[in-house]
C-alpha cells in the first residue's frame, strides 16, 4: 500500500512537471490588456528606448493539477537590461539553502538562529560584526533577509552576497536551472570596488553566542566569463567623480538576471512542489512561510526593525500600489523583488488575492532615462517608470478578475 502511495505522488509530480516544462509555449499578450489611455504610458510600448519586456504567467488549479500559461511581450533573454536590486532576491534564498547546509554538516538544528560575524582582510572590503535590531545586537542572516525584502536594504545585500561567494551564487543557482545567462559578479549601493575587487569575498564567521560555528576565509571569483549580450554599452554619456564624460556607459561587467531567470527564482519557492529535488531550494516548510510573509509585508509590519513613515507600504512594490502612498489593502498580497538604479526599474511578483481565488505572476523592465545619461540621479521614475508599472498590475489584475468571474 505504501508503495503504491509513493508511486501515485510521483505521477502527480511527474505531471506537475510537465505541466510546468509547457510555459514554454509562450503567447502574445490577451487584447486589451496592454492598451493604456494615457499616451505616455503607451509610448514606453512602442519606443525602444524605453527597452520594455513583459512576462505575464497564468495559474490553473485542477485538484492535484496545476498548469502555467505565460504571456510575453518584447521578452529577449539576451539583451542586456541593468537588473538593480532584483538580484538581491535568489541572493536571500541562496543564503538560507547554505546556511542549512552548514548546520546539517554540524548536526545543528535549523531552527537556530547562528550570528553571521563578517570580516575584513583588504580594501575596499569593510567588516560587520554589530546589528542593533537583534536580539544578540549581531548580525544574522534572517534579519539580512527581512532587511532586503523590508526597504531593499543593499547592506544586507552585499553580506549575503560575501557570505556566498561570488562563484557559489552562480555555479549553484546554474546548476538548479535557474539561471541561463544571468550573473551576479558584484556588490550594490557602495562605492570604491574595481570589477577585480568584488570577485573577493570577505572571510566570516558564524557564531553562538562568543563561540565560533564554522568560518570560511576570503575566496576570490574563479569563473569569470559568461555569454555576451547584447547592448551593454548604453546612452550618451555619465557622471564620474562630478565629471561629466562624453561616452556610453559600460554596463559589460555588471550583474545581469533576464525576466524570465527572475520568475524561475521566484516560482522555485511559491510552487516549490513542481520542481525535482536537484531543481529546489534546499529549504525547509519553515523558510518558506518565513520568505513568503517577509516578501509580501510592508515596511511597517518589519516591527524589529522600526522604519518610520517615509517607508509607505508600496515602498517596493510597484505593480497596482506603486503610484500611491496609501496604505495597501490587506487583500492582495504581493511576493515580490523590485530593483531601480541607471533609469532601469524591474519588478518580479507574485500577486495573490485569495478573497477572489485569483494568483498570478508578473515580471517587468522598462528604461527611463531621457537624457541618455548615467549616474546623474535624473531619471523619469516617478513621473513616468513607477506610474506604468502600477497601471500594468492593475490592467493585468482586472483582466484575471474578469476571467475569474467568466468561468
Amino acid at each position: 500500500m505504501k508503495q503504491h502511495l509513493n508511486i501515485f505522488h510521483l505521477l502527480i509530480l511527474v505531471t506537475l512537471t510537465c505541466c510546468f516544462s509547457c510555459q514554454n509555449n509562450v503567447h502574445e499578450f490577451p487584447l486589451g490588456v496592454l492598451e493604456f489611455k494615457d499616451p505616455d504610458h503607451s509610448k514606453i510600448l512602442t519606443d525602444p528606448k524605453f527597452e520594455c519586456q513583459i512576462r505575464y504567467t497564468q495559474i490553473e488549479k485542477s485538484n492535484e493539477d496545476i498548469s502555467f500559461k505565460s504571456y510575453q511581450f518584447n521578452v529577449d533573454t539576451t539583451l542586456y537590461f541593468y537588473p538593480a536590486s532584483t538580484v538581491k532576491m535568489p541572493v536571500a534564498f541562496l543564503a538560507l539553502e547554505k546556511l542549512n547546509h552548514i548546520k546539517d554538516s554540524l548536526k545543528i538544528s535549523r531552527n537556530k538562529i547562528l550570528d553571521l560575524v563578517i570580516d575584513s582582510v583588504r580594501p575596499p572590503q569593510t567588516f560587520e560584526y554589530s546589528d542593533s535590531t537583534t536580539n544578540s545586537l549581531k548580525p544574522n542572516i534572517y534579519q539580512y533577509i527581512k532587511k532586503i525584502f523590508a526597504v531593499s536594504d543593499n547592506n544586507a545585500y552585499n553580506r549575503l552576497y560575501e557570505f556566498l561567494g561570488t562563484d557559489y551564487i552562480n555555479k549553484t543557482l546554474k546548476k538548479k536551472g535557474i539561471f541561463s545567462n544571468s550573473r551576479i559578479v558584484h556588490r550594490v549601493g557602495v562605492g570604491g570596488y574595481s570589477a577585480d575587487d568584488q570577485l573577493y569575498c570577505n572571510p566570516y564567521k558564524l557564531m553562538d553566542n562568543d563561540t565560533i560555528i564554522y568560518f570560511e576565509k576570503e575566496r576570490k571569483a574563479v569563473n569569470t566569463e559568461f555569454d555576451k549580450l547584447k547592448r551593454t554599452q548604453k546612452g550618451k554619456a555619465y557622471q564620474k567623480n562630478g565629471q561629466l564624460i562624453k561616452t556610453p556607459f559600460d554596463f559589460s561587467t555588471k550583474n545581469f538576471i533576464n525576466i524570465i531567470d527572475l520568475e524561475k527564482s521566484l516560482m522555485r519557492i511559491i510552487y516549490p512542489e513542481i520542481f525535482s529535488e536537484e531543481e529546489r531550494f534546499k529549504l525547509t516548510d519553515q523558510d518558506y512561510t518565513f520568505l513568503k510573509e517577509v516578501m509580501s509585508k510592508p515596511p511597517r509590519q518589519f516591527t524589529s526593525l522600526k522604519y518610520d513613515s517615509s517607508y509607505y507600504d508600496s515602498y517596493v512594490k510597484f505593480f497596482i500600489y506603486g503610484d500611491s502612498k496609501a496604505p495597501m489593502p490587506e487583500q492582495i498580497k504581493i511576493h515580490n523583488k523590485v530593483g531601480y538604479a541607471y533609469g532601469y526599474l524591474i519588478d518580479v511578483a507574485y500577486i495573490e488575492d485569495k478573497s477572489n481565488d485569483i494568483a498570478f505572476f508578473l515580471t517587468a523592465t522598462i528604461h527611463v532615462n531621457a537624457n541618455e545619461t548615467y549616474n546623474d540621479d535624473n531619471y523619469e521614475y516617478e513621473t513616468l517608470g513607477i506610474p506604468f508599472l502600477a497601471q500594468l498590475g492593475r490592467q493585468v489584475y482586472n483582466f484575471e478578475l474578469q476571467r475569474k468571474l467568466s468561468k
